[in-house]
């Protein structure tokens, strides 16, 4: 929440594409992992998921592109990717 009292989510104007970015170990399991959990919510074509690794190839970034409809399907693809064991980070 900010000073005026709106969370994130009511500064997003529905529908719109919104982009999911997960940081965690560079593994395939990591990265089926993030599909999975967005899956859930939305479906994920392969072509709406990139991934970059660090520069000692030590963790992965998995960003998926979503479109969303509405402030509760953001709300659950987050819950979803926050239950994934080996996260990191998440944006």
């Amino acid at each position: 929440m900010d000073d005026t009292g709106k969370t994130p989510e009511d500064l997003l104007t529905y529908p719109c594409d919104f982009i999911f970015k997960a940081f965690g170990p560079d593994e395939e399991t990591f990265v089926s992992a993030v599909r999975d959990a967005v899956s859930t919510v939305l479906p994920v074509p392969l072509d709406a998921m990139k991934r970059r690794a660090s520069a000692k190839g030590t963790y992965v970034c998995v960003s998926v592109v979503v479109h969303l409809h509405n402030a509760d399907q953001l709300r659950r693809i987050y819950a979803e990717l926050r239950k994934i064991e080996s996260l990191k980070y998440l944006l």
